[in-house]
């Protein structure tokens, strides 16, 4: 496997992205995969590794770099967890769509690539996941959300809005029990994806709380995690390798 580290162009500067594929020249599809709000950190770079294992160009970007490079230790305390959500409160949806803008040219240069793109968030993630279906429906082929948040609120630029827009197939899956998604949420997002006849699936796993994908995380639960890999990667490969 090849994996190395890239800055990528964006409108507001450079972005640092960890990048992760089989040996080869390919081209191999390329799949985005969305920080959640701890930010960038080797748990994350594994899940990086075994998406390229998949057969596929995996691209990890550094969210926070407008801060600079921004690291989470959990082991300080209360004074980290600010700092984490502080740094996340600042993102936008406008911000991260110039990210995957930046993302998207880069991975359109590179031979090594192919124009089907795969995307994949979790928890503060899952509306940029949303987001770039809608906002790039012509590279976003295959999009999955895992107990994402903010997906559907009331401002103008919620990301279920941009149903009508989606043409690649959406994968969302929630936690039994999530205190970050509200009860809206699930019905509200299935009645704005079935309007505008995007093809999806909405998925609640019993027995599960917010942040179960996570091997590090108290609420991981290897079965549900284990069955969202499967069906993540069944996604990918009727979409983009298709």
């Amino acid at each position: 496997m090849q994996e190395f580290h890239v800055d990528v162009t964006t409108p507001d500067g450079q972005m640092e992205c960890f990048v992760a594929h089989p040996d080869g020249d390919g081209p191999f599809p390329p799949v985005i995969l969305y920080m959640d709000v701890p930010g960038i950190r080797e748990e994350l770079r594994d899940f990086s590794r075994r998406i390229a294992a998949q057969g596929y160009f995996s691209v990890l970007p550094e969210l926070y770099y407008r801060d600079g490079t921004l690291r989470i230790d959990h082991s300080k305390g209360e004074s980290e967890l600010q700092k984490m959500f502080a740094a996340g409160s600042k993102l936008t949806n406008e911000m991260i769509m110039r990210d995957t803008d930046g993302m998207l040219d880069y991975l359109a240069e590179n031979p090594t690539a192919t124009e089907k793109t795969g995307v994949i968030g979790y928890c503060m993630s899952g509306q940029f996941v949303v987001a770039a279906a809608g906002s790039f429906p012509d590279r976003i082929a295959a999009a999955a959300s895992l107990y994402g948040v903010r997906i559907v609120t009331d401002q103008d630029d919620s990301p279920h809005r941009l149903a009508d827009r989606i043409k690649g197939e959406l994968y969302l899956g929630f936690a039994a029990h999530d205190p970050y998604v509200e009860d809206n949420v699930i019905p509200d997002l299935s009645a704005a994806l079935d309007a505008a006849g995007v093809t999806y699936v909405i998925e609640t796993h019993p027995d599960t709380e917010h942040g179960f994908c996570f091997p590090q995380r108290p609420a991981y639960s290897e079965p549900a995690a284990e069955r969202v890999w499967d069906i993540v990667f069944d996604l990918y490969a009727r979409r983009l390798k298709g």
